[in-house]
Formats: structure tokens, C-alpha cells, sequence
């Protein structure tokens, strides 16, 4: 059976990831959670072939190379204990969501089931990334790549009519509560 996919995007500082995190755990045995970022810092920590490589773009902010992020990605998403895996801050880019898409639709392991927007602005955005102690610098950078890709992606899933936007202003109480909802009708 495929696994079955929920991908969270959002500009850095959007609380994709706390949201994410807390959604697997009210689903504890049912959905997995991974982040894009975790998942290649991991990666460097170990000072795997791949995490040697990430580290030279992580260091100045850049993305990782596609190939590298996919490759990762789809490894964890099959190895994953569940059958609904939570992926937040991927696709980052128009690249990563091409390479993704031709894989997914040459392999009938992994099922892409629904993709989460959590749209906040950009000084709110920018706050909670300063707040968690995190550079300026890097998240110009990060929101500039965010920002580059974000039409072409939600294109995309919103041609597919797997794209649900939520808005990640409101209280992260409301926020999870909605996101919960919404994946209820889904799961």
C-alpha cells in the first residue's frame, strides 16, 4: 500500500513546523512528521555522504541541491512507520517540485494526499524567525527562494485540488485545530 502524503509549506517563520510536529503527536501511530530541514541538518550531523554535501549551501542559506532533497525525502517517506506521513518545507522550490512529481508519478509507493499552505505575513513571518533566535540575513534569503517558487507550486496543487490554504496568523490553538479538520475529512 502507499504511504500516503501531507506535505506542509510556507514561508520560513510561518510555524509550518510546530505545526506539523503537533499534529503527529494528536495522531501519535497514525502520522509520522519530518521536516526537510531536520532531515538534512540530521544528515550533516551524522556526516553522511549527503550531509557533507548540504552542509556547504545550508552554511550560506542556499537550498539543496534537488536531487539530494528528493533522494533524501523519498528514503525517510517509505521507511516511515505510518501509512500518512506529514512533511513540512517541502517543496521549497519549483525545481524540487518537478524532480518530486516525475518520481511520484513513476512509483506508485508514495501518494501525495493533500498540501498545506499556512500563509502568514511577512513582518509576522520575520518575527517569529528573529524570535527563535535564527539570523536576519539568512531569512531574506530564504523568504527571497520561498517567494521565487511559490506561484508555480501552488499552481500546481491547486490544479491537482490537493492544496488547502490555512491561515497561520491566528492562534496556534485555531490554527491546529483547523489544519486537524481539515485532514479529519481526508484521512
Amino acid at each position: 500500500m502507499p504511504k500516503k502524503l501531507i506535505l506542509l509549506i510556507g514561508a520560513p517563520g510561518s510555524g509550518k513546523s510546530t505545526d506539523s510536529k503537533l499534529i503527529a503527536e494528536r495522531h501519535a501511530g497514525k502520522i509520522t512528521s519530518y521536516s526537510t530541514g531536520d532531515l538534512i541538518k540530521e544528515e550533516i550531523k551524522k556526516e553522511t555522504g549527503i550531509g557533507n554535501i548540504a552542509k556547504h549551501f545550508v552554511e550560506k542559506g542556499d537550498l539543496v541541491p534537488t536531487q539530494i532533497v528528493v533522494e533524501l525525502i523519498v528514503d525517510v517517506v517509505k521507511k516511515a512507520p505510518t501509512e500518512v506521513v506529514m512533511l513540512d518545507g517541502f517543496p521549497g522550490e519549483e525545481k524540487e517540485l518537478q524532480y518530486f512529481c516525475d518520481y511520484i508519478f513513476n512509483n506508485n509507493k508514495i501518494n501525495v494526499m493533500s498540501v498545506l499552505e499556512i500563509k502568514v505575513n511577512d513582518t509576522l513571518a520575520k518575527e517569529r524567525w528573529l524570535a527563535s533566535g535564527r539570523s536576519e540575513e539568512i531569512f531574506e534569503h530564504e523568504m527571497k527562494s520561498y517567494k521565487a517558487s511559490l506561484a508555480e507550486i501552488e499552481a500546481h496543487f491547486e490544479d491537482k485540488h490537493v492544496l488547502k490554504v490555512i491561515d497561520g496568523e491566528r492562534d496556534l490553538d485555531v490554527v491546529i485545530a483547523d489544519i486537524d479538520t481539515y485532514l479529519e475529512s481526508k484521512i
